[in-house]
């Protein structure tokens, strides 16, 4: 998985705010050419299509790769390389497993592709729930937009839908566009108003 952009550009003086103007390669997200689903807060694994289960991983500048980490992408900024490594020897591998038993449990197949896994030891579990999941990014729930209108949406309109994904307690929005392309918009990537 390639890391997905940000649907606003970062603040170079406050990296972790973003400004009201659109990344470059974005502005297919305000055109209304892609269909907004949760994003949800845990961590990135993968079914690949030999049936063979991946943890994202990202390795710092300077560090070795892990045994059988297969690289993806590397930040030309930060210089940090997304890619995955063996489910089997990632520090997420117990609550995997005990998501994959729950899938088992239900009788639902594990779906190829991306999937969030979520849980009591997963990121201090903001989704808060009772047990660890796996929930395929391909099922995740849509955005409903008839608040914001029609697109092409404007900048407040992309502020405002992160702001209701905050009031629901989601973590922000993934844009996904029918070529393949994402972009994302976290809550915590606007400044909290001062009281």
């Amino acid at each position: 998985m390639r890391k997905i952009p940000t649907v606003l550009r970062r603040d170079p003086d406050n990296m972790r705010h973003v400004l009201p103007e659109v990344t470059p390669g974005c502005e297919w997200v305000l055109a209304g050419e892609g269909v907004p689903t949760r994003k949800y807060d845990g961590t990135c694994v993968m079914l690949d299509d030999r049936f063979d289960w991946w943890a994202r991983r990202e390795v710092k500048p300077g560090k070795s790769a892990p045994a059988g980490f297969v690289a993806v992408e590397t930040d030309e900024v930060t210089g940090k390389t997304v890619g995955w490594e063996p489910i089997e020897q990632s520090a997420f591998f117990r609550w995997w497993e005990e998501a994959l038993n729950v899938l088992a449990d239900q009788k639902d197949p594990a779906v190829i592709g991306t999937h969030e896994l979520c849980g009591p030891k997963v990121n201090g579990n903001p989704e808060r729930y009772d047990q660890h999941v796996l929930i395929p990014h391909s099922a995740a729930e849509v955005v409903d937009t008839t608040e914001d209108g029609d697109p092409p949406w404007t900048l407040a309109e992309i502020e405002h839908m992160a702001k209701w994904a905050g009031e629901r307690g989601w973590e922000g929005i993934v844009w996904h566009h029918p070529d393949g392309r994402m972009a994302k918009l976290k809550v915590r990537d606007f400044p909290k108003a001062s009281s």
